[in-house]
């Protein structure tokens, strides 16, 4: 039997040195240019890009058809001799494949899934649906594509061995809430996770997880609804701690009310720690990697806060 982690998700096979990255684009098109000089970086890192031509289908908003993307996906998952599928880009249009993707294969196959943005709807459908582990971590177009100025190498490859990530700290992580827990990391961009409540794939943590909230470019007032909704549908209250990104971009112009003022609101009566600026996600400085599906803890202590991690999101059978 493959091994699990704590919360009961499968892990994924790990990434060696020389394995096979199958690039994929289940959201929208992107930049050729940008693209080539990503495969530039795989290749650096010590592994072998693949994708199949589908990836440069087009359509108005998205990378081709619901259809083209969900066989493309599946294909990467199980047909490509790939050990860790990554997104190109986000965007929107993600949500798309779902209904189209085949769960008992993709379980079957144990790939890792890297990404982050729009494929947060990916990474809540592995971790609940399919019950596998996968990491929030950069894509090809605006990370690879840049180098290790836009992205850290060492938790991206950490995150897909078999070793934890053990303590994770970063310059500017900040504590709104003081205190200790731990928990299941869980999470992503907060628009695509709040717009799965009431659908077959919606986002169900178990209680007692670490969320981990992502976003970029949406107005206080926005985040204010977006978080309120959250909380008073007594999501908020099942977490045992939260982990806010960065969220560039989400200043009120001028400043007059930040994204921090918003969540330092909601949080208010919040009865466990909560983070501010953890760099994953939508960053204004080099990425970190991070596994979902894996316990975590979390430590919110004004003179070293930290992300503890205690297992592997990658297993050998």
């Amino acid at each position: 039997m493959s091994r699990r982690t704590e919360a009961g998700l499968l892990t994924f096979r790990p990434l060696r040195k020389g394995g096979r990255i199958a690039l994929v684009a289940p959201a929208s098109s992107f930049d050729r240019v940008a693209f080539d000089e990503g495969l530039a970086e795989v290749r650096r890192l010590g592994f072998d890009p693949v994708y199949d031509e589908s990836v440069f289908e087009r359509s108005a908003f998205s990378a081709g058809s619901p259809a083209v993307r969900a066989a493309a996906l599946m294909r990467a998952f199980e047909d490509m001799g790939a050990d860790a599928v990554m997104a190109v880009r986000g965007g929107y249009g993600s949500v798309e494949v779902l209904p189209l993707l085949d769960v008992n294969r993709v379980r079957q196959a144990r790939t890792a899934f890297v990404g982050y943005s729009d494929v947060t709807s990916v990474h809540s459908w592995l971790n609940t649906s399919v019950g596998l582990a996968s990491v929030h971590g950069p894509m090809i177009d605006g990370r690879l594509a840049r180098g290790p100025a836009a992205y850290d190498p060492s938790t991206f490859l950490q995150s897909l061995s078999g070793e934890p990530l053990g303590d994770i700290t970063a310059d500017g992580l900040a504590v709104i809430r003081p205190g200790e827990a731990r928990g299941t990391l869980v999470g992503g961009t907060l628009t695509q996770l709040l717009a799965s409540f009431d659908t077959p794939f919606a986002f169900a943590p178990p209680d007692g997880h670490v969320l981990f909230v992502d976003e970029v470019g949406e107005r206080p007032y926005r985040l204010h609804r977006m978080l309120t909704q959250w909380r008073l549908a007594g999501r908020l209250a099942r977490a045992s701690a939260l982990i806010f990104g960065q969220l560039p971009r989400c200043d009120e112009p001028g400043g007059a009310v930040t994204a921090r003022d918003v969540v330092t609101e909601i949080t208010e009566g919040f009865g466990g720690p909560v983070l501010w600026g953890f760099p994953s996600g939508h960053t204004v400085t080099p990425l970190l990697s991070v596994p979902f599906g894996v316990v975590v803890r979390v430590i919110a202590d004004h003179g070293s806060p930290r992300l503890v991690f205690e297992e592997a999101a990658a297993g050998e059978p």
